[in-house]
């Protein structure tokens, strides 16, 4: 059968798939496969192995005949037609659950980053601005027993909550259910999305992207935020407003933002939220380590097999 590899990923997990399959990869790491090559293989795959850069929507699948299984290394899926790939029988895999923790790691590396100046600092310093100790020079905002207001408690929300407790932080959180786990373990107290935004220090965003999340935080949202507030984004840019963000980080209604993800990927150097010192903005990289990328390849890789053998996917969308 033949297995279209949508960006290249190492030889150990392309070995997995060769074994009595013919595969294609499009062979860089960094630039997405260009559409029209896609669509291109696409027309005689069997499967898939795709990442949250590539469209694979209605006209890709229709254009698939043989296609029996999407994987995905990613856990979001919203880059994929998942009603269109159901109509058609298509089975969809993805890689929950391993990369938690290391997306836990790098949002609480942008709430601390952001609330101390860092890139800001190093840009200064490196630029040989820096000519003295300053009594308010490169002043930022408290960490320590600050309030952190988290959208979405699940494994990603529970693992900032679990590092912003050994800040002493006031845990704060809102979500579509109570998680009375996460109340008694780490003492976080559920508000509503309202009283989370007037109340916290710290916004982070870890809400899925659903069409009910979409913009979920835009211009009265920022208006209810403390003007020291900071926002976090590591869940999918277009949970949030970027124009309204834009317009709140310039207008003092918040303080600053880290950004991991953006509503169009990639971003060129002249998107407006670059040009402001007061956000630090990051090329996706929430899972970005060597063992966690490995271990999702890894899983995509077996579950587009399973699916070709008819088994049970590790982990699965759809079938």
């Amino acid at each position: 059968m033949k297995i279209v590899i949508t960006r290249k990923i190492p030889p150990s997990i392309v070995s997995l798939m060769e074994d009595g399959h013919e595969v294609y990869m499009w062979d860089d790491e960094e630039t997405v496969m260009p559409r029209q090559l896609l669509l291109q293989h696409a027309a005689d795959a069997d499967a898939i192995f795709t990442n949250v850069s590539d469209r694979i929507d209605k006209e890709l699948l229709g254009r698939a005949p043989r296609l029996k299984v999407v994987s995905t290394m990613a856990v979001g899926y919203n880059n994929i037609d998942i009603a269109e790939a159901k109509k058609r029988g298509i089975r969809v895999g993805h890689t929950p659950e391993v990369l938690s923790e290391a997306v836990a790691d790098l949002t609480f590396a942008l709430l601390l980053g952001t609330a101390r100046r860092v890139v800001e600092a190093d840009r200064y310093t490196r630029a040989g601005k820096w000519k003295g100790w300053g009594p308010m020079l490169l002043t930022g905002q408290d960490v320590y027993g600050a309030a952190i207001g988290i959208i979405g408690m699940g494994r990603i929300g529970r693992g900032v909550a679990r590092r912003a407790k050994g800040f002493g932080m006031h845990i704060l959180y809102h979500n579509r259910t109570r998680k009375p786990e996460a109340e008694q373990e780490l003492g976080a107290q559920w508000r509503s999305l309202e009283q989370l935004l007037s109340e916290s220090d710290y916004v982070v965003m870890l809400a899925p992207s659903t069409p009910e999340t979409h913009s979920m935080i835009g211009p009265r949202q920022f208006a209810q935020m403390k003007p020291n507030a900071i926002l976090i984004n590591t869940s999918r840019g277009g949970n949030v407003d970027e124009q309204a963000l834009y317009d709140a980080l310039t207008t003092g209604k918040i303080w600053g933002a880290g950004l991991d993800v953006f509503e169009t990927e990639p971003i060129g150097k002249e998107h407006p939220l670059l040009q402001l010192p007061n956000v630090i903005a990051l090329p996706h990289i929430g899972s970005a380590t060597i063992e966690t990328r490995l271990q999702m390849a890894d899983i995509a890789a077996r579950n587009l097999l399973a699916a070709l053998r008819n088994e049970r996917m590790l982990y699965s969308v759809i079938g």
